[in-house]
């Protein structure tokens, strides 16, 4: 990763406080901006300079979430990849794009050329990074106190086995697929019975312990309940609670480990 200057190299601008959302000046296609809390930066594409983004503004060429202490010192970066401009999330919540997509810790994402608002799912708030890429037209140094004050986020109490049964049925949300949705019960209790066997599972007792833990959540998030939800039913409720654990941090990419063969 590009280390932070304050002289960025031919290519790379600093810009003062404002909006992305009210158009650019002419640039080369292709070129990034990006806006944050204080200022923002432009890229061309061919610059070679990752732009990194966090609550830490000496250590960031962007800065979000400033006063944040659940935002991550250094919450992620953005790179030109063949041309094309990816999001990497390197902080401990995940990151929010347009139609409820999460980018996950560790996890990246390709953006589109337009304008782009990335949120910053905080506990108490969410923080805009605005990102628009122009159509056709310091390394971490010896331990660093600000970096051991982030936050670690609360996310809900789950029992191991909630935290098993809900990572197994969430596991296409944590690698991630482009497109997620909840492993069938079936299939649900197939990997169990593999990873603990000897206990019974069914497809009805996962769905029992997933119904159970949704009902005890669901004073604290709203679209977990029966009533709540228009028919069909479909996935939504499922959806709901995974997309509600990992907005909050609860469970994240981490804890696929709990689905690793035990005898290997």
């Amino acid at each position: 990763m590009t280390r932070t200057t304050r002289r960025p190299p031919t290519k790379v601008e600093f810009l003062p406080k404002g909006s992305l959302a009210d158009g650019l000046p002419p640039a080369v296609p292709g070129t990034l901006y990006v806006q944050g809390a204080h200022g923002g930066i432009r890229v061309a594409p061919d610059a070679g300079f990752d732009v990194v983004f966090g609550r830490c503004e000496p250590d960031v060429h962007v800065c979000v979430g400033p006063n944040d202490p659940y935002v991550s010192r250094r919450h992620g970066h953005l790179t030109c990849e063949a041309g094309r401009w990816a999001l990497y999330n390197l902080g401990k919540l995940p990151i929010r794009l347009p139609g409820g997509q999460l980018v996950l810790t560790g996890h990246r994402t390709t953006l589109p050329v337009a304008y782009t608002p990335l949120f910053i799912v905080a506990p108490e708030q969410e923080h805009l990074l605005e990102v628009r890429v122009v159509r056709n037209a310091p390394p971490p140094g010896p331990e660093d106190r600000r970096e051991a004050d982030t936050r670690e986020p609360a996310g809900w109490p789950l029992s191991p086995l909630e935290r098993l049964v809900l990572v197994c049925l969430g596991q296409r949300y944590l690698r991630p697929d482009p497109w997620p949705q909840p492993l069938p019960w079936a299939q649900v209790a197939d990997e169990l019975s593999r990873l603990r066997p000897g206990e019974r599972w069914t497809a009805k007792r996962a769905a029992h312990i997933v119904t159970q833990t949704r009902r005890r959540l669901s004073a604290r998030v709203s679209g977990l309940l029966e009533e709540e939800i228009p028919p069909p039913l479909g996935n939504a409720l499922n959806h709901n609670l995974i997309t509600a654990l990992l907005a909050t941090a609860t469970i994240g990419p981490s804890d696929l480990r709990l689905l690793d063969d035990p005898t290997e």
